[in-house]
């Protein structure tokens, strides 16, 4: 099982921009499609961006086209979110999420969680 530790999240004022970090270990991290979800208090957890295995394809919520970036370095096994313009409604518990060869946008389908990183954006 590959294990997912995510960095990068905190405070941050509407209209900023954040980084966050999923650093992957284990197994063979290009075997791996990764996804990051999000969940907010009360809600349930949501799509946000995955990348195929050596970083092909992306693919986004509607919602979130245009502000989000999702990349990966193989060589650092690594994948990135790059969160800009951020709103208050981005607020949540982010989660680095892993998937054996092919890319998904339901949670449950996913192989390996990381524990997660709060981001809080104020207004």
């Amino acid at each position: 099982q590959v294990q997912l530790v995510e960095s990068g999240g905190g405070l941050v004022q509407a209209g900023g921009s954040l980084r966050l970090s999923c650093a992957a270990s284990g197994r063979t991290f290009t075997n791996y499609a990764m996804g990051w979800f999000r969940q907010a208090p009360g809600k349930e957890r949501e799509f946000v961006a995955a990348i195929t295995r050596y970083g092909t394809n992306t693919y986004y919520a509607d919602a979130l086209k245009g502000r989000f970036t999702i990349s990966r370095d193989n060589g650092k096994n690594t994948v990135y979110l790059q969160m800009n313009s951020l709103h208050p409604e981005d607020t949540g518990v982010y989660y680095c999420t892993a998937r054996l060869w092919n890319y998904s946008e339901r949670f449950a389908s996913y192989d390996a969680w990381g524990q997660g990183t709060q981001v809080t954006v104020s207004s």
